[in-house]
């Protein structure tokens, strides 16, 4: 009931699986409020966020989900185009390619170099880049849950494409 009065306004996709854990669930749909309705990063650039960890988990629910809203958020459609085929996307405003960066060294090699720390801190702030790694944290585990559950993709969704090698 919590879950369906607050800004989500139903239960679906991550949560499915998540009421099986009441407590769980509460606690991080509440961190996932946050960060998605009231972060310090751009919307379009939390939806980045989002589709970067949908498509590294191979997550069909949360890309399908989640790629209109990122379009309505502003995000490029030859952005949204390029996380889901797998590759960095190379023209939209700077700050896309600056996460894009961060998030796929951090996934890549488990740790973020200073020089990429320093240009994602440049470009986001302090605030943005803890942020934006917490983003990535949240979906991840939702990506993770409900791949382990089987969650099928929102009717009528576009399914991911195959990775493209780079």
């Amino acid at each position: 009931a919590r879950l369906a009065a607050g800004p989500r306004g139903a239960v679906f996709g991550p949560f499915v699986p998540l009421l099986r854990s009441p407590e769980l669930m509460t606690r991080l749909q509440l961190v996932g409020e946050y960060l998605r309705f009231g972060s310090v990063l751009d919307d379009d650039l939390v939806e980045l966020v989002i589709l970067y960890v949908a498509r590294t988990w191979d997550q069909e629910f949360e890309f399908g989900y989640h790629r209109p809203l990122a379009a309505r958020a502003g995000l490029p459609e030859h952005v949204i185009d390029a996380v889901a085929r797998g590759v960095r996307p190379t023209s939209g405003r700077p700050e896309i390619g600056h996460v894009y960066d961060l998030l796929d060294e951090l996934h890549t090699t488990r740790q973020v170099s200073d020089a990429t720390y320093a240009t994602a801190l440049d470009a986001l702030g302090e605030a943005g880049v803890v942020e934006a790694v917490g983003t990535a944290g949240y979906y991840t585990t939702l990506a993770m849950t409900m791949n382990t559950a089987r969650t099928p993709p929102p009717d009528d969704a576009p399914r991911l494409p195959a990775r493209e090698h780079t």
